[in-house]
């Protein structure tokens, strides 16, 4: 009876077999998973619009190409502005302390060498006394390591700080963070890139420095060591080998680029859903949307997860190639040409065993940091792929803020106007309008009231106001009435005609819902004045004209701090709106439905007071009682005509 097969010892031909078997599996197991395949839409997953679109607008290639480079060399100018910089200062550093940590390398193996050299030799002095020599040097080499932590973690401080700076300053540079988030649709998530994506660049770039100095300079001094011990064979192959092990590894590793970038944009769609869930609660809380707005969120984070699982996937399968080849392979390829002086005929294999044994203690040591030190170069391509997506969502940052600040804008959901006899947006010059600066005069000459989305409100708006000429602004919702302020503004591009107003300081505007800064109830009302040199009496005497001085009581004086949007009422709010205006003293003030929470006596005092002062207003409300204190009323029907008129006892009141 023939033996079980699972009796049978596993000779040669089974264990190739299972070789052969798990070799297969392996490949397959990689081939699978080395597919990066397009992300298939979910079972009932929700559609939502971020920053227009939802959709990256970014088109090219991200991987490490030339356009890269030229994009990583840009930042890189922002990063270390001259060489006399700070920046320039700690690469320094940290250069310095990557030759030391070498050289303390170096040492150490010297210094290992002859101490295994004197066990095997059995020479205790020897022994002792190189023994003594490492335990006197351990604090210089701690020493080192922990410089060189220090040196790479303050580099890496020092570029997100001078990356942020400059993003910021560009940020908030004119009405740029509003037209990104309002006028341009390009970027959806500017907070994400501004903060998470700035840093973990700032990461990438300097872990990239370092991973790139140390090898190479180990590199160099290990050829040249073991050129001297062993011949310069050995060190030309391992360096052959890393040329193709790099060039093998860059080109599968190409795919990481996009998925990381796809990565930071899924990420940003996440927080976007959140942040709106924050600033819009009440809303939803009252509508009982809490079902409908988790089915979005869960949305969001499916579709990250989807993207996470095939980026782990793809890490996974490229972690075990690199480990192989970077790794194992590079080992046996050292241990083959270390080995070769020994094995055949040399004058090295021909020389005593203690002689044969020093030399091959050093040589393999100098040979595994070798291995070492290419694995890292190699490997290093790995990051160069990580940055190269970190690169393009902070070059695409840079781009945007460039284009806004020179006044060009993108936007991919343009649509033609539908009002009847109207240009549509395709015939109107983008932003070509011009803006004459003009004291106590407010002047639209033929200027199209134009959404950002291409919609034309009013054909052509023609009216003049003087310094002393109150305004009302009335008509049905959506006719056009905030466009106006955000034009006259300079929120919104004029696409046409000649818009004739007074500097920015002279013109104020204040919304239904007056915004609340962070800070002492003192800054509330010199907003957006950081210092006054109003003192507390007149501050004082302002609050008195909106009738509210016994918040500073209540809230514990001038310098109390609180979270003013939810401290205060709406009708508080809107007061201390009206402080600010008395206390900026405009030439023109607009108030957008601004008092609609305050009582109509305290809402009278206030509008005398500013007659008192000499603010022209412009108002937006459907009050009756404000017709008194107005000159002339300003209304748009909604379908692109408007009327502009002096108010008398026939007025017909439109604001209803």
């Amino acid at each position: 009876m023939a033996p079980s097969l699972s009796k049978l010892p596993p000779g040669p031909v089974t264990t190739k077999a299972f070789a052969l078997i798990s070799s297969a599996a392996v490949l397959y197991w990689l081939h699978y998973s080395l597919k990066v395949k397009p992300r298939t839409k979910l079972k009932d997953e929700v559609k939502f619009v971020v920053g227009g679109n939802g959709k990256s607008t970014n088109k090219q290639k991200i991987e490490v190409n030339s356009d890269f480079l030229r994009s990583l060399r840009s930042i890189i100018r922002i990063l270390v502005p001259s060489i006399c910089s700070k920046e320039s200062g700690y690469m320094l550093l940290v250069a310095s302390c990557l030759m030391l940590r070498s050289i303390c390398d170096i040492w150490m193996i010297h210094n290992a060498t002859l101490i295994e050299s004197a066990i095997i030799s059995r020479d205790y002095n020897t022994f002792k006394n190189y023994l003594v020599d490492l335990f006197v040097s351990m604090p210089t080499i701690s020493l080192v390591n922990n410089m060189l932590r220090y040196s790479l973690s303050t580099l890496k401080l020092q570029f997100r700080s001078r990356l942020s700076n400059h993003l910021y300053t560009n940020y908030l540079k004119g009405f740029t963070y509003y037209k990104m988030n309002n006028l341009d649709n390009r970027i959806s998530n500017a907070d994400q890139l501004l903060t998470q994506d700035v840093d973990k660049f700032c990461d990438s770039v300097v872990d990239l420095y370092s991973n790139l100095s140390k090898p190479t300079l180990d590199i160099v001094i290990y050829v040249k060591g073991l050129t001297a011990i062993i011949g310069g064979q050995a060190p030309a192959i391992m360096l052959m080998y890393l040329l193709v092990s790099g060039s093998v590894l860059t080109g599968m590793r190409r795919p990481m680029s996009r998925l990381t970038a796809e990565e930071q944009r899924l990420e940003g769609e996440l927080r976007y859903v959140n942040s709106r869930l924050i600033t819009n609660s009440e809303e939803i809380a009252f509508y009982s949307g809490n079902a409908r707005e988790k089915k979005t969120i869960d949305s969001a984070l499916a579709r990250l997860t989807t993207h996470l699982k095939s980026v782990i996937n793809f890490r996974f399968s490229m972690g075990f190639i690199d480990n192989i080849i970077a790794k194992y392979l590079a080992t046996c390829v050292g241990f083959c040409v270390v080995a070769y002086p020994y094995l055949t005929a040399s004058p090295l294999s021909r020389s005593s065993y203690q002689h044969r044994m020093e030399f091959y203690y050093k040589s393999g040591r100098m040979m595994v940091k070798l291995a070492e030190a290419i694995g890292r170069l190699v490997l290093a391509g790995r990051e160069m792929t990580k940055l190269a997506g970190y690169t393009a969502r902070v070059q695409e940052l840079i781009i945007v803020l460039k284009d806004l600040n020179a006044g060009n804008y993108t936007r991919t959901m343009m649509h033609s106007a539908t009002l009847p006899g109207s240009r549509t947006s395709s015939s109107l010059n983008f932003g070509k309008g011009r803006v004459v600066t003009a004291d106590n005069l407010i002047k639209f000459e033929a200027v199209p009231l134009v959404t950002p989305n291409g919609d034309v409100l009013v054909n052509e708006l023609t009216f003049e106001v003087k310094s002393g000429i109150n305004v009302l602004v009335c008509g049905p919702n959506g006719c056009g009435k905030s466009s106006l302020f955000r034009i006259l503004g300079e929120l919104w591009p004029v696409f046409g005609g000649c818009v004739t107003k007074p500097a920015a300081g002279q013109l104020f505007y204040i919304p239904q819902r007056p915004y609340m800064t962070l800070g002492t109830l003192r800054d509330q009302i010199i907003y957006p004045d950081t210092t006054s040199d109003m003192d507390d009496a007149s501050l004082w005497e302002l609050l008195s004209r909106v009738q509210l001085t016994n918040i500073v009581e209540r809230e514990g004086g001038w310098d109390a701090v609180a979270d003013w949007m939810d401290v205060l009422s709406g009708g508080e709010k809107q007061r201390i709106a009206m402080a600010r205006v008395f206390y900026h003293r405009p030439q023109f003030a607009i108030l957008d439905e601004c008092t609609s929470a305050v009582s109509v006596d305290v809402e009278d005092a206030m509008y005398r007071h500013c007659r008192e002062l000499s603010i022209t207003l412009f108002t937006v409300s459907h009050r009756k009682s404000l017709w008194k204190h107005h000159q002339y009323y300003l209304h748009m029907d909604g379908r692109g005509s408007f009327e502009f008129k002096p108010i008398d006892d026939d007025t017909q009141e439109f604001g209803s």
